[in-house]
């Protein structure tokens, strides 16, 4: 698979990298998006590894904890030249759940040492700020992360879902690599000023949720026909008739997709590719199937009339999130 430079220090990874959150949910929603199988999950892993795939992405919060473990086991041997993400910033009970955030230094410091020996390694590649603490100054935040810049601990620097003050003053006190963020065909709120700042500063673009947690894909069906521990039963794009009105975006896709013999999924990941050089998508999955349909879109090359009518599908109906984790969004 081809390269992409993140940022200006030196980080290189595959085109696409790999999600790892579905394997094991996140705190408190375990099955957010189906049961997890943890050796279909170690396969998916090492089988990316083969197909080229570089950058591996996690979280602390995402099982909790248990996430990252699995993908210390799964790289294993292999670990030399993968690239790990991870992230922190959530303040967790000691029975797994969240409860609100914590930029703390103090805590940052914690959850390195704590990260680094659930994922069995020495340091991690590219460690992020999950969401921006109000309650501490993102210069606090992101001067003890450097520490670990500074240790060996840490190579390279992130934040995920800040605005352009948050970014400019977090880079100021320690260059910062990439920005990670929900963006997509039907997620485009970078495009108002993040993505120029982004651009601006040099740092490299790592949307999650590239494919609208599956709905981009064409064939998650009726959320009523989804488990009733999976997530996207509340999420309010799946919902009524935001549900069906979104349904053309999908429709865009796959009239794409059938030029191309392509897949929905492939073209809405070649899309987001075609956004520029620093654009680095992880869609996540659990299985080797849409992996491997996935790693293929990064071969595709969409023509300018292709990318004028995905660029014109509409606005999508529904917010993203709840109200309660919109709140933890910095824009």
């Amino acid at each position: 698979m081809s390269r992409r430079r993140l940022g200006t220090q030196g980080l290189e990874v595959s085109a696409l990298g790999l999600g790892v959150m579905g394997m094991s949910g996140v705190a408190g929603m375990p099955e957010m998006y189906g049961k997890p199988d943890e050796a279909e999950g170690a396969a998916t892993i090492a089988r990316a590894l083969d197909l080229g795939v570089t950058l591996f992405d996690t979280a602390e919060v995402y099982g909790p904890w248990s996430n990252e473990e699995l993908l210390g086991r799964a790289l294993g041997k292999r670990r030399q030249n993968i690239l790990i993400a991870s992230k922190f910033g959530f303040r967790l009970t000691p029975e797994g759940r969240m409860n609100g955030l914590d930029g703390t230094p103090e805590n940052a410091r914690r959850a390195l040492d704590a990260s680094l020996k659930r994922l069995g390694t020495d340091h991690i590649d590219l460690w992020y700020l999950h969401r921006y603490d109000r309650n501490v100054p993102i210069e606090d935040t992101v001067g003890a992360m450097a520490e670990g810049v500074r240790a060996g601990k840490v190579r390279y620097l992130g934040l995920s879902e800040v605005g352009v003050s948050t970014l400019r003053r977090a880079h100021a006190v320690h260059p910062i690599s990439a920005l990670q963020s929900e963006y997509s065909v039907w997620e485009r709120n970078l495009e108002t000023d993040v993505l120029a700042a982004c651009r601006e500063l040099q740092i490299g673009i790592v949307p999650y949720s590239p494919l609208g947690r599956g709905f981009l894909t064409g064939q998650v069906g009726n959320p009523h026909d989804l488990p009733d521990t999976d997530y996207r039963r509340v999420d309010p794009r799946f919902q009524g008739e935001n549900y069906q009105r979104n349904l053309a975006i999908v429709a865009a896709l796959q009239t794409v997709a059938q030029r191309h013999g392509a897949t929905s999924a492939q073209i809405a990941l070649a899309w987001l590719l075609h956004q520029g050089p620093d654009i680095v998508p992880i869609p996540g999955t659990k299985r080797r199937r849409w992996l491997e349909d996935n790693v293929a879109a990064a071969a595709i090359t969409l023509s300018p009339a292709d990318l004028t009518a995905l660029s014109a599908v509409g606005a999508t109906s529904g917010a993203r999130y709840g109200e309660r984790s919109m709140a933890t969004i910095d824009r």
